[in-house]
């Protein structure tokens, strides 16, 4: 930690010095902002009172009368009229066109019971074609204000959704991600039946549970890699609906501030989708694309060609993703012990343990980074074991690897502290400690919850860096929700006083520097963005109030204003 704050401060002195060797040559500025609260992320100058920009590139940071050197009539000229500016915030765990698509397809994210994703689908019948498949995201069973009568193992059962639907397939996403729910004639079409009278049944999957009532007959529910039992039928997309679905996520980003997002997890549809747009110049944001780990014949091609590091900074694919076991949410997180609400489970191991160690070997090998998708302890100790297990085998090559474990929701203690040992970058999304940890204590008893779930404070000050982010789709892609969340541990609602575990609290600098400079660290993209510092990236984020200064029971009022992308406009509040 100490070395990489050491490398910040002297990239920063640099530019600096460039800066002022800029000034004398008197360089005109495009754009100049001033007028408000602006902090800029920079160990040297964290505030500022002006930046002005040349194109797409910060020209000066400073004072406001060293800045209108650089003005001319053609600078265009911003007031921020008391507003707060930032440097461009990053989500640094999401999935871009599952965003999109989530406002294409029944966005379930805010239902609060069963009757209202059973009345959605209902209203989606009345529209939809006989034989059509209807598909959407986002419930979570956890988060409904009442439960229905007939419940197996937690979940619904899928009788009142077929009787709405008993000409379309019907599947809905669990807001995890990591389950899903089917109706009867979607299970019909994958031919999904009860259970034999022998007891054996040809659709369990390794990693993954077809959920069954006492009697045998499938519930609708089907976890992890269960999933792709329903999946496989759903038709692909088109062309058409891919491209509005991207345009969809771009102008999301943008209503919320985001001007770079790590995409975690993508194949080789879309990637070329990726392609098309930068040559259309529709890559109006930063992408860093992981590549799925669920194709191996990917890996291998990535890997015979190496990592592709745009030079104009908008798609990037430099890492592989992982996923190593389920959610908290779906009971799928693996576990050390079983569930406190489920005894006898320990959730599912989704990816082999011995591929995750051939991964991170040809990740040293060949210059990619590896991110593993890891929520239970047990997880999260296993993937530590390979990510070390590799680093011993090729200390030369591991020095600056960078690699990362996404969610690293639940820990054991004694794992806290090998994140910082071994240099690998806890990527957590604090918007699902105020979503989860009011059921989570159930799942995993107060005693686990305590001393490893959602450790922020603790992974910081053994020293090492936080990715911060919403793992969008699964929850919404508000970072100021996830900004209030790091700093209060309470949920959205402002519960529970004093916040659940309050040791644990991010302070603000750290809950902003998680989505902007170590956002960009945690993508080898430090020395270009990240902060307001001169001879870097001209993206900004500019808030309705100071969320730096303003009382934590007003946090949630704040509002994005504006959003400048690569030196351009891209979103201003109210048009």
């Amino acid at each position: 930690m100490r070395l990489r704050n050491f490398i910040y401060s002297g990239v920063a002195v640099l530019f600096l010095i460039l800066s002022a060797c800029k000034s004398s040559k008197n360089e005109v500025a495009t754009m100049l902002i001033y007028g408000g609260n602006i902090y800029t992320v920079d160990t040297i100058q964290p505030i500022v009172e002006a930046v002005a920009l040349k194109d797409n590139i910060i020209l000066f940071a400073g004072s406001l009368a060293e800045a209108e050197k650089f003005k001319t009539d053609q600078t265009q000229l911003i007031n921020l009229e008391g507003k707060t500016m930032t440097p461009g915030l990053i989500e640094g765990h999401g999935h871009f066109m599952g965003l999109g698509y989530n406002e294409l397809n029944l966005d379930l994210m805010h239902t609060t019971s069963y009757q209202e994703i059973v009345a959605a689908v209902a209203e989606k019948v009345k529209t939809a074609a006989p034989g059509e498949w209807i598909t959407g995201r986002g419930w979570h069973q956890n988060k409904w204000k009442e439960m229905p009568a007939d419940m197996v193992n937690g979940f619904q059962t899928h009788d009142l959704l077929s009787a709405v639907s008993p000409d379309n397939p019907v599947y809905l996403r669990h807001a995890s991600g990591h389950a899903g729910f089917a109706n009867a004639k979607a299970m019909e079409i994958a031919g999904i039946t009860v259970l034999s009278k022998e007891g054996t049944n040809k659709f369990e999957v390794e990693g993954g549970e077809v959920m069954r009532d006492a009697m045998g007959r499938p519930t609708g529910i089907f976890n992890e890699r269960a999933e792709y039992l329903i999946t496989k039928h759903i038709p692909e997309s088109t062309p058409e609906k891919d491209i509005k679905a991207f345009e969809l996520a771009v102008a999301a980003c943008h209503r919320n501030g985001i001007t770079g997002f790590h995409d975690a997890g993508i194949g080789r549809e879309t990637i070329a989708l990726y392609k098309e747009m930068k040559t259309l110049d529709k890559m109006k944001i930063r992408l860093y694309g992981m590549l799925t780990g669920w194709d191996k014949e990917l890996l291998s091609e990535w890997y015979e060609k190496g990592p592709m590091i745009d030079p104009d900074n908008l798609l990037t694919l430099r890492s592989v993703k992982l996923n190593c076991d389920g959610a908290l949410g779906s009971r799928g997180a693996w576990l050390l012990e079983p569930y406190t609400d489920r005894p006898g489970h320990f959730g599912h191991e989704t990816l082999p343990m011995e591929f995750v160690k051939e991964t991170a070997l040809n990740g040293l090998q060949k210059g990619f980074q590896i991110c593993s998708h890891a929520i239970g302890d047990r997880a999260n100790r296993e993937i530590l074991d390979r990510y070390e297990a590799a680093f011993t085998a090729l200390p030369t090559l591991a020095t600056d690897h960078r690699f990362r474990i996404e969610h690293a929701q639940h820990l054991h203690p004694d794992d806290i502290p090998r994140f910082a040992e071994l240099g690998v970058i806890p990527a957590m999304q604090a918007i699902h400690m105020s979503s989860d940890r009011p059921w989570a204590i159930d799942r995993l008893g107060e005693q686990r919850i305590k001393e490893g779930a959602y450790m922020w404070q603790s992974l910081l000050q053994s020293g090492i860096p936080i990715v911060n982010g919403t793992d969008v789709p699964v929850e919404p892609m508000n970072p100021i929700a996830s900004f209030y969340a790091s700093v209060s541990r309470k949920t959205l609602e402002g519960s529970p006083e004093g916040g659940y575990e309050p040791a644990e609290k991010m302070t603000r600098e750290q809950a902003l520097r998680s989505y902007t400079l170590d956002a960009a660290y945690g993508a080898f993209e430090e020395d270009i963005k990240g902060s307001i510092t001169v001879g870097k990236l001209a993206d900004f984020t500019i808030f309705n109030q100071d969320l730096m200064k303003v009382a934590e029971k007003d946090l949630l009022n704040t509002t994005i204003s504006m959003t400048i992308f690569d030196g351009k406009v891209v979103y201003e509040e109210g048009e």
